[in-house]
């Protein structure tokens, strides 16, 4: 992909676009958006890179209209106000991730479970995203950044860091308990780091014995290398895993390790594949094990994972990269040589 060089003018901003689905990325100039009631802009300063962006950028999820700016892993300092809005000021430093807003009104919103809201606003989806100079989101979508973050380093924790915090902390498992994290990819590192950091006995699981040093690096305790042991009967011979968290979007490897579940345990999906699982309902009867689904989380979730982040070291490995450069930046992602998040900066 080729991306053309803009220069901003007065009243004007870069911003990277699809025109069509499928089509090349395109850095262009367009108006800076002024928020309605209940909005704010955000000046941005990172904008994470995420599979996710290649099928907003695709078309692939519905109501999507081209020309599409992709970008849902947005920090920055909010620049203007709309009208209505309270409990924030101009200056702010903020996130935003997959969660872009809600309709507050649905029976999923008004359950506490907006994520899962008919309506729910996805930046770059519903309105232009963050690959570009600033955004205009609901004010209900932020999320605050603390002081021990820096913009770039809050980002991709906004998406891929909310996704694998709020799934440990939903899950069945305790402290001390045993948790394995399948892949060690954009989300995986960030799992087997939070895993440790809350307490949990952490297995790593991938293939190759060349990830273990890194594994190890990252915090786990033991490694299990898919390609020359059987996943299941290693996790047994740890006394079961209370959680395995499927990072890798890889269904055999995710099915290959439901036996590996001890007593109640649970395997938590979030590598979106849409290939199906091989797993029988007597594997599932058998110690009273559960498969589900898990998203990622509203603003106060991601202001939680942020928090925590900055308080235990946990921390995305990013490469950053110009916005002048986002075509490279998506392409690098796409072919998984990123190691592991990249992230685009634009100098404010």
């Amino acid at each position: 992909m080729a991306v053309t060089s803009s220069t901003s003018s007065g009243g004007m901003q870069r911003a990277v676009r699809v025109a069509a689905p499928g089509s090349a990325l395109e850095l262009s100039e367009v108006p800076v958006r002024e928020p309605g009631r209940g909005a704010v802009r955000i000046a941005v300063e990172a904008c994470g890179v995420c599979h996710s962006d290649l099928l907003i950028a695709g078309g692939a999820l519905p109501g999507t209209s081209f020309p599409v700016t992709p970008g849902h892993e947005i920090a920055g300092r909010i620049e203007a106000l709309g009208e209505g809005v309270e409990g924030r000021q101009v200056g702010d430093r903020v996130a935003v991730g997959w969660y872009g807003g809600s309709c507050g009104r649905c029976e999923d919103c008004r359950a506490g479970d907006a994520i899962h809201c008919a309506r729910l606003q996805v930046p770059g989806a519903a309105y232009p995203g963050g690959y570009a100079d600033s955004v205009v989101v609901p004010a209900m979508a932020l999320a605050a950044i603390p002081d021990g973050l820096s913009a770039a380093e809050a980002a991709p924790l906004a998406c891929a860091g909310i996704t694998v915090f709020n799934g440990l902390r939903r899950s069945a498992a305790e402290a001390g308990d045993t948790v394995a994290v399948l892949g060690l990819g954009g989300l995986g590192h960030l799992g087997v780091q939070f895993a440790r950091a809350m307490g949990f006995r952490t297995v790593a699981i991938a293939r190759g014995a060349a990830k273990e040093p890194l594994a190890r690096e990252l915090g786990a305790e033991h490694y299990i290398d898919s390609t020359a042991v059987d996943v299941a009967q290693a996790l047994q011979g740890l006394g079961g895993a209370k959680v395995v968290l499927a990072t890798a979007a890889n269904a055999d490897a995710m099915s290959a390790t439901v036996d590996g579940l001890g007593r109640r345990g649970e395997l938590v999906i979030l590598g979106a594949s849409t290939d199906r699982l091989a797993i029988s309902p007597l594997q599932l009867i058998a110690g009273g094990r559960r498969v589900y689904g898990h998203a990622s989380g509203v603003a106060l979730d991601t202001e939680d994972t942020l928090r925590f982040a900055a308080r235990t070291g946990v921390r995305a490995w990013i490469e950053e990269v110009p916005l002048t450069e986002a075509a490279a930046a998506v392409d690098r992602m796409a072919s998984g040589r990123a190691r592991f998040r990249m992230v685009l900066t634009t100098g404010r």
